[in-house]
């Protein structure tokens, strides 16, 4: 058996599985794609996570389309963050090519154009399916760690929230928060020491910095009504595929933290709200996190624990996080450990800090008798990656150098008609770009305060009718008392009871 006859064996058998998988190429052997020597994914392991990594302009993009693609055929919804905005080519089909057509034909894959059901969603004031949540449904724990609160802070947002509870304030956006915030040490202070003990002005002050600089980043688009439903991101089409959920976010890049706060609701309300799933055998839903270092680098320790603690137990739910960043040391290693797939485009050496990261990300690899993979590393070429995944009893399959299939769809963005006509044909937009500002804690304390303020006013006018009429009739009484008080008066009196007592 020739090397290349044992390579061929040692890739078929090792990406042959009982159940569903999607196909991401042909294997690699000294520089040549081998023909057939298909790489494949198992469905039952993609919600083990996972990491697509490698230098600018080497196909991070046009892998995570073609996972996109292949899994929306098997009936499996996608979330995409689209950071870079060029992602959206996904609705519509590509086109055909003699590069394509003899990539394809290296690897031994037919190419068929075509497009997938998709939907665009935005968290700011772009066109597509308004994401919100409540500061309700955060809830204090969640709140404080976005804000990256000391304990005595994150102990009055708890007593913020419980206030509300028993006073059925509802907490919807930032200003309702900032109004009780202000409200416990200004006109509320003695009814919260009351019923919960003295709340620092000071502490509540450092509280509100930190909502003023998250509303800066743009939360107060994101906190408010009509709360984003997750059940609406496992959306089929009328054939059976996923949706393929793009949210825009070409313009959160200078804003983190707000991208921090979404992706940590949208992954707690996910694990909260999604029923374990057991062993079935395929995802519920797939999620991609485009420039992942957005939320590790700008995050709290605090906000990094919740991360990691939400990665380790939001697969049992049947959904599969990937990170998609130039460098695996942008995610942390707590992180980097849960990962079953890797796909590790080319990485470049161009400093001893590059070469140092290569040997630390080659080690990250399972050994192969046919790759040096430090070398591999810097070697590949656009749209070749590194592959290893997990098979379905969760063991690492062979090390594949890979030359990867291209994207069905439009491997380029759509116009602003295509854009235009695909956010105003969407069902979601309907149900929630309507903005919906009901009666909530904002509007209930200023009528209290405004009640309390009347009150306290005919109460002063009421004591002030009180002097006057006490002034009154004191200035009634004074000439009597004048009269009474005269000598004339009270010579007159001692005059009088002299007579009687001489008689």
């Amino acid at each position: 058996m020739t090397n290349n006859d044992a390579f061929f064996k040692e890739i078929t058998e090792g990406n042959t599985f009982k159940g569903e998988y999607i196909t991401m190429g042909s294997a690699i052997l000294n520089e040549q794609p081998i023909k057939n020597a298909y790489v494949n994914i198992p469905l039952k392991t993609l919600n083990r996570h996972g990491l697509i990594a490698g230098a600018t302009g080497t196909g991070k993009t046009k892998t995570l389309q073609v996972m996109a693609e292949n899994l929306s055929e098997k009936g499996i919804p996608v979330l995409l963050m689209d950071i870079k905005g060029d992602l959206s080519g996904l609705a519509q089909p590509g086109v055909n090519n003699s590069f394509i057509e003899k990539r394809h034909e290296k690897i031994g894959l037919p190419y068929n154009p075509k497009g997938f059901p998709v939907d665009v969603l935005t968290l700011s004031n772009q066109d597509g399916v308004r994401l919100r949540a409540t500061v309700s449904e955060f809830g204090p724990i969640l709140l404080s760690r976005i804000l990256d609160l000391t304990d005595t802070q994150s102990g009055i947002v708890s007593v913020i929230f419980k206030y509300c509870d028993d006073n059925k304030l509802p907490l919807l956006d930032l200003k309702d928060f900032k109004k009780i915030l202000q409200y416990a040490t200004q006109e509320g202070k003695a009814e919260f020491q009351e019923a919960y003990g003295r709340i620092s002005t000071a502490s509540t002050g450092a509280i509100l910095r930190k909502v003023v600089e998250l509303e800066q980043q743009g939360a107060d688009l994101f906190f408010g009504e009509t709360s984003f439903d997750v059940q609406d991101l496992l959306r089929m089409d009328d054939e059976g595929r996923g949706f393929i959920n793009i949210l825009r976010l070409t313009d959160i890049q200078d804003r983190p933290k707000l991208f921090s706060t979404f992706m940590l609701s949208l992954l707690a309300e996910i694990y909260t709200t999604f029923p374990e799933q057991g062993d079935s055998g395929r995802p519920e839903l797939i999620i991609f996190i485009d420039e992942a270092h957005l939320i590790f680098n700008e995050a709290s320790k605090a906000l990094l624990n919740q991360i990691e603690s939400i990665v380790k137990l939001i697969r049992s739910k049947g959904v599969g996080l990937y990170f998609v960043t130039q460098n695996p040391t942008d995610v942390p290693e707590a992180v980097l450990g849960q990962l079953g797939l890797k796909i590790q485009h080319a990485l470049r050496a161009f400093t001893a800090k590059d070469r140092k990261a290569i040997k630390l990300t080659a080690q990250n690899y399972p050994d192969s008798e046919y790759y040096d993979t430090e070398t591999v590393l810097t070697n590949l070429g656009t749209g070749e990656a590194l592959v290893s995944a997990l098979d379905e009893k969760g063991r690492p399959t062979p090390l594949a150098a890979t030359m990867m299939r291209a994207p069905m769809s439009r491997m380029d963005v759509l116009t602003d008609t295509e854009l235009s006509e695909l956010i105003s044909g969407s069902k979601m937009v309907k149900k929630y770009n309507k903005t919906i500002d009901r009666e909530s804690a904002y509007e209930i304390l200023n009528e209290k305060i405004k009640h309390a303020e009347a009150e306290a006013e005919v109460e002063e006018k009421r004591q002030v009718s009180k002097k006057t009429t006490t002034r009154r009739k004191s200035t009634a009484m004074n000439p009597i008392i004048k009269v009474l008080t005269s000598a004339t008066f009270i010579r007159s009196v001692f005059g009088i009871l002299n007579k009687v007592m001489k008689k």
